[in-house]
């Protein structure tokens, strides 16, 4: 998947598997020869977050911003001006992890106006098997009180149908339909359906193989 703008803020539902998108869009535009930057904006959940990644991010070239007690033992929602420095930096790609829901999208609305101030996109992660986005409507749902909260329009919806390492490339497929509608109603394309690469080439819309680095603490 090619990301098109400069800032890109990747949200969506708790357990969406936000930031294992984010990890892998970040190392693919390294790829493609950008500068990049990452963003740990999840100040509400303190697992599974990008800064748990920062040492491989950064040997591969990624700038990491993270909060400023992120990876201690305090779990304290602080950011830095480094937030509002990467924003106009001369990154050619800046990506934002943002927290789940609209609870963690109320950290994205203190930066709206640098933000929509260039050209963005705020794409919203979709999980059919996640409690809550179990149909459209709900995702819809949760999709409004992110961008009435953070004060900014999605641009996409990234189809990220899962059910971590059990997940079949048949429950993938069947999350296409759902992720589809969910696009519909909100008005904005289907950017991507993300799926591990492991269970090989699927015939999906937008298909995005990614690998996983985010992890249940019982998984392999």
């Amino acid at each position: 998947m090619e990301l098109k703008r400069k800032i890109n803020l990747i949200t969506g539902h708790y357990g969406s598997g936000k930031t294992n998108l984010a990890v892998n869009l970040a190392l693919d535009a390294k790829k493609e020869g950008k500068s990049v930057a990452i963003v740990d904006l999840d100040i509400v959940n303190p697992y599974f977050r990008t800064a748990d990644f920062s040492e491989m991010l950064e040997n591969n070239g990624i700038r990491v911003i993270v909060p400023m007690y992120a990876n201690s033992n305090l779990d304290i929602p602080a950011l830095t001006g480094a937030v509002d420095a990467v924003l106009n930096s001369g990154e050619d790609c800046v990506i934002l992890d943002v927290g789940g829901d609209d609870a963690g999208a109320i950290a994205l609305g203190r930066y709206a106006p640098a933000i929509s101030a260039q050209e963005y996109d705020l794409f919203y992660v979709v999980n059919r098997y996640r409690y809550l986005t179990a149909t459209p409507d709900e995702a819809l749902e949760v999709l409004r009180d992110i961008a009435a909260v953070s004060r900014l329009s999605p641009t996409g919806v990234l189809n990220n149908s899962n059910l971590g390492g059990e997940t079949t490339a048949a429950e993938v497929e069947r999350s296409a339909a759902f992720a589809g509608e969910v696009a519909r109603l909100a008005g904005v394309p289907l950017r991507a359906t993300a799926y591990d690469r492991r269970l090989g080439k699927l015939s999906v819309p937008e298909g995005y193989p990614v690998d996983i680095y985010v992890k249940k603490i019982w998984e392999p």
